[in-house]
């Protein structure tokens, strides 16, 4: 059975319009035991998605300027430190030197026009949320 000691009320993150296909991201901030990890958010495909903001490779944040995670083309997220690149529906390596290891998928729902994280453990709802 699954852990949901921290599940908390789901998170605003932002208005739904404010992620474009392919777009800038929206940064927020989970806590993973005693921690503050970054996070984000993008949308792909027409579905928000979200990860811990740690490129699998080497747990460093994946955005070159704050927001940017998609490659040029738009179709994949890349890590600006070593180039992994990983598909941005799942968060699965695709290439680089990630070698198969996937970013940490964290769960978010659209509804009434807005993006919300919904807190699962191991990843927490930091004290810093943006709720932007």
């Amino acid at each position: 059975m699954p852990d949901t000691t921290c599940a908390q009320a789901p998170v605003r993150l932002c208005a739904a319009d404010a992620l474009q296909e392919g777009g800038l991201g929206v940064r927020f901030s989970v806590t993973v035991g005693q921690r503050e990890v970054g996070a984000f958010v993008v949308r792909f495909d027409g579905v928000a998605h979200a990860y811990l903001n740690q490129c699998a490779h080497v747990p460093m944040e994946l955005d070159w300027q704050e927001g940017r995670f998609f490659d040029a083309s738009g179709l994949y997220l890349m890590c600006a430190t070593h180039g992994a690149v990983y598909a941005p529906d799942s968060g699965e390596c695709v290439g680089g030197p990630c070698r198969g290891a996937a970013l940490a998928k964290l769960h978010v729902e659209e509804r009434d026009g807005q993006v919300y994280w919904l807190p699962r453990a191991p990843y927490c709802a930091a004290n810093s949320s943006s709720g932007a």
